[in-house]
C-alpha cells in the first residue's frame, strides 16, 4: 500500500480559521496538494498571538506553503 501522507512545505493554503472554543488558541489550516485537501492544527499558548498569526495567514490564502513559510512575522513579537 502506498503512503500518500504529504510531508514538508508543500501545497497551497486554501483557508485558515480559529477554534470556536475559548481561549481561541488553536488555528486550523486547510491545505490543498495534488487535488486533495488536508487539515492541520497549530496550537498556541497565547490566544492573542494566535489571533495575530491567523489574521496574517488569512491575507495569504491562495499562496504556497513555501511562500508563507518565508514570511517575516517578526512584527508580531
Amino acid at each position: 500500500m502506498e503512503n500518500k501522507k504529504p510531508r514538508g512545505e508543500i501545497g497551497i493554503l486554501r483557508d485558515a480559521f480559529l477554534s470556536r472554543i475559548e481561549p481561541h488558541a488553536q488555528l486550523f489550516l486547510i491545505i490543498e496538494h495534488e487535488d486533495e485537501e488536508y487539515i492541520g492544527c497549530v496550537m498556541f499558548d497565547d490566544g492573542t498571538f494566535c489571533g495575530q498569526v491567523f489574521a496574517s495567514l488569512k491575507q495569504h490564502c491562495g499562496k504556497t506553503v513555501v511562500e508563507i513559510g518565508n514570511l517575516d512575522l517578526g512584527h508580531l513579537f
